[in-house]
Order: structure tokens, then C-alpha cells, then sequence
């Protein structure tokens, strides 16, 4: 069973991949947990996947943050361009963007190093008692890092890779926070198909979880 052999690379630190669905994004990330994260994984990810790197972190870990969405601080601010806000995306979902972050201890925020960093630093926040003063006085944005909010319920509210992600990692017992990134398709300039995805995870021994498989297992638990 590709969820359960999934959750055990999870828990140790290694990559799965993760299919939404054909009626959403049809999309493969790539996705490991972000208390785990090194510069190879980020390396790996920029090489194999080639998407946007995210941190995607649960909802209440967020409002203790006080983070928001993107769209809502946009639709609240005094930009002149509200048309442009984003409201709901082509396959009908509410974008999960947040702020953009760097660890102030980075230099660019840019290099497999930085970005490691931010993301593993993002994790290790969920652990202390201050979470809110911890945030402030250890990160800056904008940044390289951008944070994705998971939807309070996650997959009874939104089943997107942000909080597929989010709900992997709490079933194998990890923090809240993952590294997600798209898999691109450099032939076809698309998202990598379902069959290229299937076909790298065999030959490089990653689990390929089907959104199916895990929205059927979050209805029986």
C-alpha cells in the first residue's frame, strides 16, 4: 500500500510524491517533512521537480503565527489594483499563499543552504512555547520561502497538496510543516504526467500516493 510505505519514508525524512487529482490540479509534488530538511533535498527538489518550493503549514499553527492569506491581506491593504487579487483559481479552490519568508540567519535566501534553513527553522518553531515571538525575531520577509496556509478541517474544507501534505505528516506523527514542490516536465513545458511520475518513483524507490487513497483513508479515520 503506497500510504502506509509513504508515511515510513516520511518519518524518515525522505521524499514521497503525491498526486491531488485529474478533476483538480493534476499535479505530482514532491513532498517531505520540513523538520527534516537538508540542502540535498532542496537541491533534489529543484532539479527533479523544478516547481515552486513551498513551506505548507497547518491551520491553527498559522493563526498562532497570526499569519494570513495572501489574498485577504491584499483585499485589506490600500493597493490600488484590487482586480487583481486572486479570488478563487482555475480548478476552484481559494489559493493557500501566505507571506513569503527568509531565516534571518540566510544571506540571499536563495541557495539550497538558505532555503533549507528557513524551512527546517519554520518547523522547529512549532516546538517552543512562544511561537508568535520565536517567528517575528527569527524570520524576514519578503523572502525566498514562500508559506502556504492548510484550511482549518483540511480535507473536509480543501484537498490540495498544501493540506494533503499537512495531513500526511500528522498521521505519521511529525510536525505540521512540510516542503512541497510541483514536478515540471521539461519535454512538454507541463506538470509532469501521472506515467512519468509513476515511472520516477520506481526508479527511484519513492512511494506514489494517489489523493484518493488518502482522502478514502481520512474518511475511515
Amino acid at each position: 500500500m503506497s500510504l502506509e510505505s509513504g508515511i515510513e519514508s516520511l518519518k524518515r525524512g525522505e521524499f514521497v510524491l503525491l498526486f491531488d487529482s485529474a478533476g483538480r490540479e493534476n499535479e505530482i509534488d514532491m513532498v517531505v517533512a520540513a523538520e527534516f530538511v537538508t540542502p540535498e533535498h532542496v537541491a533534489r527538489m529543484r532539479q527533479h521537480a523544478g516547481g515552486l518550493l513551498c513551506i505548507a503549514i497547518e491551520h491553527n499553527f498559522a493563526n498562532s503565527l497570526e499569519l494570513r492569506y495572501m489574498h485577504e491581506i491584499l483585499a485589506n491593504s490600500t493597493i490600488s489594483n484590487k482586480e487583481m487579487i486572486m479570488g478563487l483559481a482555475p480548478y476552484g479552490d481559494h489559493p493557500t499563499f501566505s507571506i513569503s519568508v527568509n531565516h534571518y540567519q540566510t544571506y540571499t535566501g536563495i541557495t539550497d543552504k538558505d532555503r533549507s534553513l528557513t524551512i527546517r527553522e519554520m518547523a522547529n518553531i512549532f516546538k517552543v512555547e512562544n511561537k508568535k515571538k520565536k517567528f517575528v525575531s527569527s524570520f524576514k520577509t519578503p523572502g525566498h520561502v514562500p508559506l502556504l496556509i492548510a484550511s482549518e478541517g483540511l480535507l473536509s474544507k480543501r484537498q490540495g497538496h498544501t493540506e494533503m501534505s499537512v495531513y500526511l505528516s500528522k498521521i505519521a506523527g511529525l510536525t505540521p510543516v512540510t516542503a512541497i514542490c510541483e514536478m515540471m516536465d521539461a519535454q512538454t513545458y507541463t506538470a509532469l504526467s501521472v506515467d512519468k511520475a509513476e515511472k520516477y518513483a520506481k526508479q527511484n524507490a519513492i512511494p506514489l500516493i494517489d489523493g484518493k487513497e488518502l482522502l478514502e483513508f481520512a474518511k475511515v479515520h
